[in-house]
């Protein structure tokens, strides 16, 4: 036990990051059974196409509304408190789902409720969780951390996850969120145990929460490679989001899949993703980073072409499959010019920033794709994903150019 645990997360990392892997592998877990399940519950209770997409949108509003003001708070507050709190609101939250569903008074508002609720949530926990690696490992670990930490999303949000989440579901509706309370608590509790460094400024030097954003926002006007990586997430969620927000009715309908074949969906993303782990220091080595986001890009468009075409399961396995290598590859990169980029006291602010730029194009997108899904069928918002993104690729091709490792933090302006 003793040689994988040293393998997983070695002595060198600190005992620190060993609790944080942990929090962050079993949060994980929790998230994955929720991915499946949260969907096909929404898609249990109706089959409005509008209402499906409306609860991915009120799971990715959040962020846009809140993930400023989580950003400056992270950058304030003690960030280990901050976490375990919101995270066990997010349980409770959870708990009194699972007794509606268990008491059979689930209803379709009651699960948007609690969608927008633990998305509210999670966007304190999420833009406070990334701001501690830096402060628990040494810049050269921030590489190996972040691998370990993506290395848990893949195999347990993403892999194990969603067939669980999709398996208990058909065991019975209350089974998976039941699960995703208990791990959630957990998770608080290993956050919990946890000694961070002290961090941002003191007490005196603080100003309002608006000139905290701002500071945020001039930094990453005058960074080009995180305003390049922030702009073109934002630009391709639009198009992810429009396809993803029916993802559900899409491989329940159109490709026939049944609830855990929805499941294994995001399972085959996460295989991809496993490749692109085992292959990703050996393409950091022969491609440049702006090569690197193109070829991305490309292969996201293609994505969306694909999954348009085909009505067969095996296909849109395949495409999951290449698309889960890219997602790994695109978000390892991103993450790590940032963290490497932003000094510790602008890691919530510019992490916030670069948040509601993610989930901004998401909330835009599920709402296209809603629409486009009810009026022409849940193929439309994967046709408009693909010209989309073709459109965005030809745009933002040059800049692109930006994208490059920096040796050490630029300064706060």
């Amino acid at each position: 036990m003793s040689r994988f645990v040293e393998a997983v997360a070695p002595a060198r990392l600190g005992v620190g990051f060993r609790w944080l892997l942990a929090s962050s592998w079993i949060s994980n877990l929790g998230d994955g059974i929720a991915l499946a399940a949260g969907p096909l519950l929404v898609a249990s209770l109706t089959h409005d196409a509008r209402l499906v997409a409306l609860a991915a949108t009120l799971q990715w509003l959040p962020p846009l509304l809140f993930g400023l003001s989580a950003g400056a708070l992270a950058d304030r507050l003690d960030r280990r408190i901050l976490v375990v709190t919101v995270d066990l609101l997010r349980a409770s939250v959870l708990a009194l789902l699972t007794v509606t569903v268990l008491t059979g008074r689930v209803t379709i508002s009651v699960v948007l409720t609690a969608l927008f609720l633990v998305g509210t949530a999670e966007v304190f926990a999420d833009s406070t969780s990334q701001t501690l690696l830096p402060m628990l490992v040494a810049r050269d670990d921030l590489a190996a951390g972040n691998s370990r930490l993506q290395t848990g999303f893949l195999t347990l949000n993403q892999l194990a996850g969603p067939p669980i989440g999709a398996a208990l579901f058909a065991l019975g509706a209350v089974f998976p969120f039941a699960t995703q309370t208990v791990v959630v608590a957990a998770g608080a509790l290993l956050v919990s145990r946890i000694v961070l460094p002290p961090h941002g400024r003191a007490p005196e030097r603080r100003r309002h929460v608006r000139a905290d954003i701002a500071e945020g926002f001039r930094w990453v006007r005058h960074h080009a490679a995180v305003r390049t990586l922030i702009l073109t997430i934002f630009t391709f969620n639009i198009t992810f989001g429009a396809a993803w927000s029916v993802l559900v009715l899409y491989a329940t309908r159109r490709l026939g899949m049944g609830e855990i074949g929805f499941g294994l969906l995001t399972t085959a993303s996460a295989v991809g993703g496993l490749v692109g782990t085992s292959c990703y220091g050996w393409i950091t080595r022969h491609v440049s980073l702006g090569n690197l986001m193109r070829i991305g890009l490309i292969i996201e468009t293609l994505t969306h072409l694909s999954l348009a075409l085909t009505t067969r399961p095996w296909v849109a396995m395949a495409t999951f499959v290449v698309f889960g290598a890219h997602a790994f590859v695109w978000g390892t990169t991103s993450i790590t010019v940032r963290q490497r980029a932003v000094p510790s006291a602008l890691q919530g602010r510019v992490g916030s920033v670069n948040l509601v730029g993610v989930f901004g194009g998401l909330v835009l997108g599920s709402g296209i794709g809603g629409l486009l899904a009810e009026r022409w069928g849940v193929t439309a918002p994967f046709w408009f994903a693909f010209v989309g993104s073709a459109c965005f690729v030809v745009l933002i091709w040059r800049q692109l150019a930006h994208i490059a490792h920096d040796d050490e933090p630029s300064p706060v302006r």
